[in-house]
């Protein structure tokens, strides 16, 4: 049976949908972010554990030079390892059907009999490869689709100095390369860099590499000691060209799909958090009003013996029955947003499979975040409720006493007019309802702002790496470093303008109990095609008496300028050296460090002049013949076009990001809206009496539109501000939050676009709301309005 103050209860919703209407479209919107982004994190977490185990990931990786094969037997006795699977890797120039420019191909041998023992793959189409064939290859799925190549299609490379056609005859993943990434690069092109798969003994034979080994991977014992098989495992390879082994935490791939699921975690947090705390908001504004309006009710229902937790009671399910309607359409929401998200994350992360997914401790979480965001709003003013006596309640509310305000005692309302001095009155004396008025509008101008963010920091990473620090046009990495001569050839290839050289050099950097294994980009001190900037753009000269960092690699070794670093160098003769270190930069993407080209080849005791790779500056009608050129010849191990990487980095990365951005404006429009039509309603329905007296008075319809709408507009003026600074440091603390990551970092910049469009937003929504209040003030009932209580 329906219960006397439910029937109230239903009347109420009625009465309020449209307020009620605002906070459910609020919670919805909060409830589907939280769902998709915390979907997507579990999803995330489960499918790499359940891949990382079926397909055996290793634990501890390493590369050498060339080791001998019985090594391995060595390692397998290191205490700890359960399983060690070694193998060849080496990076290829690659000619692809119907792309014009260079690619690069990560060449991995396989074994050719069974399956790897660690980091097995898993065949999306064709089959493995036959034992003993030289020209077969399986490549990584993301290559496979960006290229639009399946089994049975073949492609060309240079493997150790020859031409070599290659037939395609699987596509598949690993565990490895979730994430395909081109080395230093920090940006992914999926369709210029891949990784093939290749037979153990054709790649042997093709290098010279019978009976050795220039990778090993193992697995630990679930109490086995990373750091003691890291420390053993880098002893053994040592005098065979190690360049240090690492655990599964600093494996490039691993590294970023952890960040990724830390980042959907953040901001799965940070933006539902916005939307519940502006839902809990405006319910809070729409009953602290209600209760003031039904005062002579609460007490009517006092006096016929109701007590004050069925009074509380009732007025808290108000509160619940739009978070509860909010919750339930949150949840297809999300589900549908989560499916769109998971094909987003499918263009970068390559898992068996990957659907969008929310655990039963998620929902609950997510239900009780909302819940409790309504009780929150609601509980200042049922508390107030439930403590009014009977014989108070049911008496008028006692007028305000008015003072004269700031204006009139600075003498100024002479200059305003009867209007103007009547809004700047309403809004001195009462202050709290303005404050409360503009910081819900402010939160509203907040989450547009952070809803621009990414595509502001997208642009301006752009704009760094690819404008100021990137200045060539080309990038050549050989396959072994070259004597100064290569420099001097260069030029003459065709099309090339300049070319500037440059020395790549692994190293290990210590300084006290900590290392990290990171590389030393040596460039020219008078270089002009390769700038190192940071998010400032300002520009640092390679040093040539020491290091320059970049900020994250400095603070993760606990350095600053000034202090010593040992440099350890992981190649050729292993020289280890104390440098100081000179500067810091605060880079955008990757840890690195930064040298002077001469004074690297000294640390090396290389030759001076000897170079790693080349930066191109190309005449853009040749470029299609020096790309025909660079693609055949034999020590050039990779190239990178920067044009081609930019339009990759914009397909994908900015693509996505423009998708996920478009969906925070909508729901941030919806808040918007929210806010301001709530503020509205409920300033006429407070002033509902005054307006009515002046209408009787004489003043028109015009008139009084403009005493109530000129005060929401001041209101939204003075939010708009707010709203801005409140916005930035809510960008601030997820840059902030999202800091410890080393492969990707936000910068934190805003354009006059974000500010604009939040601003545009705001007023416009603040503009459609006026319109809808303006209806309800036309058919304004002066008799009804005019009543009063005896």
């Amino acid at each position: 049976m329906v219960s006397a103050l439910d029937r109230k209860l239903l009347r109420d919703v009625w009465r309020l949908r449209g307020q009620l209407l605002a906070v459910v479209l609020v919670v919805m919107c909060g409830v589907a972010t939280f769902l998709t982004m915390r979907g997507m994190y579990e999803t995330l977490l489960a499918e790499r554990g359940d891949y990382y185990a079926r397909y055996r990931f290793a634990d501890v990786f390493a590369q050498a030079k060339r080791a001998p094969e019985r090594l391995r037997q060595s390692i397998a006795g290191i205490p700890g390892v359960t399983a060690v699977e070694t193998g060849i890797s080496l990076e290829v120039t690659l000619d692809v059907p119907r792309l014009e420019e260079p690619a690069t191909g990560l060449l991995v041998s396989v074994p050719d009999r069974g399956r790897p023992a660690l980091n097995d793959l898993h065949l999306r189409s064709g089959r493995y490869i036959e034992p003993g064939a030289a020209d077969e290859v399986i490549l990584s799925d993301a290559f496979a689709r960006a290229n639009r190549l399946t089994p049975g299609d073949t492609l060309s490379a240079v493997i150790n100095g020859r031409w070599q056609r290659l037939h395609v005859v699987g596509v598949a993943i690993s565990p490895e390369f979730i994430y395909v990434l081109r080395p230093a690069s920090g940006l992914p092109d999926d369709r210029r860099y891949g990784v093939l798969w290749m037979g153990r003994k054709a790649l042997a034979h093709a290098y010279d590499m019978d009976g050795a080994f220039n990778r090993v991977m193992v697995s630990l014992a679930r109490n086995g000691s990373e750091a003691e098989v890291i420390a053993r495992l880098d002893r053994l390879l040592e005098r065979y060209g190690a360049l240090g082994a690492y655990g599964r935490g600093e494996h490039l791939s691993a590294k970023i799909i952890a960040d990724e699921i830390a980042q959907d975690r953040i901001y799965g947090t940070v933006i539902s958090g916005i939307f519940l705390g502006v839902a809990a908001f405006i319910l809070h504004i729409v009953l602290t009003r209600l209760i003031a309006i039904e005062r002579d009710r609460i007490g009517t229902l006092k006096a016929f013996g109701y007590r004050r937790g069925e009074i509380a009671g009732h007025y808290l399910k108000l509160a619940l029955v739009p978070a509860a309607l909010g919750v339930t359409l949150g949840l297809p929401l999300a589900a549908w947003l989560g499916a769109g998200l998971a094909d987003i994350y499918r263009e970068f992360f390559h898992f068996p499979e990957l659907r969008w997914s929310i655990s039963p401790f998620g929902l609950l979480l997510a239900l009780g975040i909302a819940l409790a965001a309504a009780l929150a709003g609601a509980f200042s003013a049922v508390q107030r409720a439930v403590h009014l006596a009977p014989a108070e309640a049911m008496q008028p509310e006692p007028p305000p006493r008015f003072r004269p305000g700031a204006v009139e005692r600075a003498g100024l309302q002479r200059w305003l007019s009867l209007g103007q001095r009547m809004i700047l009155r309403n809004l001195e004396r009462r202050p709290w309802r303005a404050a409360l008025a503009v910081l819900g509008l402010a939160l509203a101008v907040a989450i547009l702002v952070v809803g621009r963010y990414g595509m502001d920091a997208m642009d301006h990473i752009i704009d760094v790496e690819f404008r100021a620090a990137q200045r060539g046009d080309v990038t050549l990495d050989f396959a072994n470093p070259l004597s100064a001569g290569a420099r001097y050839a260069l030029p003459h290839l065709p099309g090339v303008l300049a070319a500037e050289p440059y020395r790549y050099v692994p190293v290990r950097l210590r300084h006290q109990h900590r290392e990290r294994r990171t590389a030393i980009l040596g460039l020219p001190a008078d270089g002009d095609l390769r700038h190192i900037v940071d998010l400032d753009y300002r520009r640092f000269a390679p040093p040539a008496d020491g290091l320059l960092l970049s900020a994250k690699l400095a603070d993760s070794l606990g350095v600053k300028p000034g202090d010593d670093l040992t440099v350890e160098v992981l190649e050729g003769r292993r020289t280890v050296r104390s440098l100081p270190v000179t500067g810091v930069v605060d880079d955008l993407v990757g840890v690195g460090a930064y040298m002077a080209l001469d004074s690297l080849n000294r640390l090396t005791f290389d030759p001076p002049g000897t170079l790693s790779g080349a930066i191109l500056a190309v005449d853009g009608s040749s470029r299609d013949t020096l790309y025909r050129e660079l693609k055949r010849l034999p020590q050039v191990k990779s190239v990178a076009v920067k044009e081609a990487m930019l339009a990759g980095f914009r397909d994908v990365i900015a693509r996505s990001l423009t998708v996920q951005t478009a969906i925070n404006i909508v729901f941030a429009c919806v808040i918007a809206f929210g806010v301001v039509y709530n503020s509205v309603r409920i300033a006429l329905s407070e002033r509902a009496h005054e307006l009515a007296s002046l209408r009787v008075l004489g003043f028109t319809e015009q008139e009084i539109a403009v005493l109530l709408l000129g005060e929401q507009a001041l209101v939204t003026l003075a939010a708009i501000p707010v709203g801005l600074a409140l916005g930035a440091g809510i960008c601030a603390l997820i840059v902030w939050a999202l800091n410890a990551q080393e492969t990707f970092r936000l910068p934190l910049v805003f354009t006059a676009r974000t500010f604009a469009f939040a601003c545009v937003v705001v007023v416009v929504a603040a503009a459609a709301s006026s319109l809808l209040i303006l209806r309800r003030l036309r058919r304004l009932d002066l008799v009804a309005v005019l009543k009063t209580r005896e």
